[in-house]
């Protein structure tokens, strides 16, 4: 390599050299992370009743087909009342596995069929269910539809960032500073379920109850959280 091409290089490398990023940047002062928070207490709107069946037997075919009849006799009587939105029906868990004796030997299949009412319509579900003679209950729950989660939300961001807003401006203050400006901010929401326990207190009682009878059920209350929090610069 001649002269002239080793001052060239020598030139590029030094030239380049103040692309690369330096660590010495100098923090950030005076920057303040918070939340605030919102809460408000919801009507719970959806029931979703499970209804269930185990068989167990020597045979895996004669097991699945009990479980098939009578999951086929459930479905057709959830669909004679079935609506969208106010009623739905779809199947659940559907399994069938091994049964094994004290010797590791296979000696029998057990199985098991699920179908869920689900809806805003609670009088049209629990009449149904109680009108399912093929299956038990297997369990009661209620949660908000997302129309109605959607509604709260929007009612209570308002009120959770007002209260960042005002929680950012008494620490400025408290800090002896004239004002703030929002650097970064994120909104997030959740609802938490704490509905009552069904009044049906136990498995047996929908077998003891008549043919047609509704099962009972109360809905209860879910919360939903609206928290905003981020950071801001003390001004």
């Amino acid at each position: 390599m001649n002269t002239t091409k080793i001052i060239a290089a020598i030139t590029l490398l030094a030239s380049s050299s103040g692309v690369f990023p330096q660590n010495n940047a100098t923090p950030q002062l005076n920057v303040v992370q918070l939340s605030a928070s919102a809460t408000v207490e919801v009507q719970q709107d959806t029931l979703s009743i499970s209804l269930n069946t185990s068989k167990d037997g020597a045979d895996a075919g004669a097991v699945q087909t009990q479980l098939k009849m009578a999951l086929d006799a459930a479905l057709n009587e959830a669909k004679k009342s079935a609506l969208p939105g106010q009623m739905d029906v779809r199947t659940g868990n559907f399994s069938l596995y091994p049964r094994y004796g004290k010797e590791g030997k296979l000696n029998g299949w057990l199985g098991t069929a699920e179908l869920v009412l689900e809806g805003k319509d609670f009088a049209r579900i629990s009449s149904t269910a109680g009108k399912i003679q093929t299956l038990t209950m297997g369990s009661v729950s209620f949660s908000l539809s997302r129309e109605q989660r959607q509604k709260a939300e929007a009612d209570v961001q308002a009120t959770a960032i007002e209260r960042f807003k005002t929680k950012a401006g008494e620490i400025a203050k408290s800090f002896g500073f004239g004002s703030y400006t929002l650097r970064e901010v994120s909104v997030n929401a959740n609802d938490q379920g704490f509905s009552p326990r069904p009044r049906m207190m136990a498995m047996a009682a929908k077998s003891m109850a008549s043919a047609d009878e509704a099962v009972p059920v109360e809905a209860g209350k879910s919360s939903v959280v609206v928290t905003v929090s981020g950071a801001v610069q003390l001004k």
